[in-house]
């Protein structure tokens, strides 16, 4: 016994994980898999009723989705980007400091770390029209105040700032792994051969870092296309259903509207959606570290 316990027990010690896999992802989404092809409401005693592909028809026919299907697309490429080029550019910074680095890389931790419910409960009071700072700060620098989550015109701006504020320490953090990781003979050999520090950063430390870098895009880009908390505790998909991205309009057929048939295909359709950016970021991935 003990014999064949020695011979399996890197596989006896994966059986945890693989039930907390089929319990918490394989099963919940093969339920709501099956789910999306059923009409379904609570809001009434009728049972379940086949409907086929009927509830992936309704949102591909949808302009609502539509819409929040452009806003989550745009939000998430305008945000990613800003925190990318950002986060890539302070750690570079950083990693010249010598003295205080430490301090510089835990302060960078904090906005991370706090609850999103909360960010966006704070970020609400600055942007607040009559007493929140930001327009403190406008009025004082004599330029128009702004209605920031109130306007349709700049909600989008302003929830793209609430975002890089808090997740570009994450690039910053990541590049800074990789920066630290990285090889010193190619930096030395660009010297050597008399290259300035922008050839130097465009022909040997970018490239070298782009394997960190898309890293830090992958995490991102699937984390961003799943936000769902700051979005709603600010704006809660408004004015109108202007900020109604993917995530708060399943939220709402499900919790709202109770049509949790039509809420299980768009997660089904998000889930492709998540999927197809993942494998294809791998592949880019994979290309970049056999050229480099």
């Amino acid at each position: 016994m003990l014999a064949w316990i020695d011979k399996h027990l890197k596989y006896i010690f994966t059986v945890p994980t693989i039930i907390f896999v089929l319990l918490m992802i394989i099963y919940p989404i093969g339920y709501t898999l099956q789910l999306s092809f059923f009409e379904w409401s609570m809001s009434n005693t009728v049972p379940k009723t086949w409907v086929g592909l009927s509830n992936y028809i309704f949102f591909f026919k949808d302009e609502r989705f539509a819409a929040a299907f452009r806003f989550t697309v745009w939000y998430t490429a305008v945000a990613v980007f800003i925190e990318t080029v950002l986060g890539v550019a302070i750690a570079l910074l950083i990693s010249k400091i010598n003295r205080g680095a430490t301090l510089i890389k835990t302060a960078f931790i904090f906005p991370m770390v706090a609850t999103p419910v909360a960010v966006g409960m704070v970020w609400k009071l600055i942007y607040e029209p009559t007493i929140g700072v930001a327009n403190y700060l406008l009025e004082k620098l004599r330029i128009p105040e702004s209605l920031w989550l109130s306007s349709t015109g700049s909600v989008f701006g302003s929830l793209i700032m609430i975002d890089i504020w808090m997740w570009t320490p994450l690039i910053i953090l990541i590049v800074l792994a990789g920066i630290t990781s990285l090889p010193s003979e190619p930096h030395e050999s660009a010297l050597v051969d008399g290259a300035g520090w922008f050839r130097t950063l465009t022909k040997v430390t970018l490239p070298l870092l782009s394997s960190s870098i898309l890293v830090a895009v992958l995490l991102r880009l699937i984390d961003c296309l799943k936000t769902f908390d700051i979005v709603y505790a600010t704006t809660m998909g408004g004015p109108g259903y202007a900020s109604e991205n993917l995530n708060i309009l399943a939220y709402r057929y499900a919790f709202e509207y109770f049509y949790f048939g039509k809420s299980s295909a768009l997660l089904i359709l998000f889930i492709l959606l998540v999927l197809i950016l993942s494998i294809l970021f791998i592949f880019v991935k994979k290309r970049v570290e056999v050229e480099y």
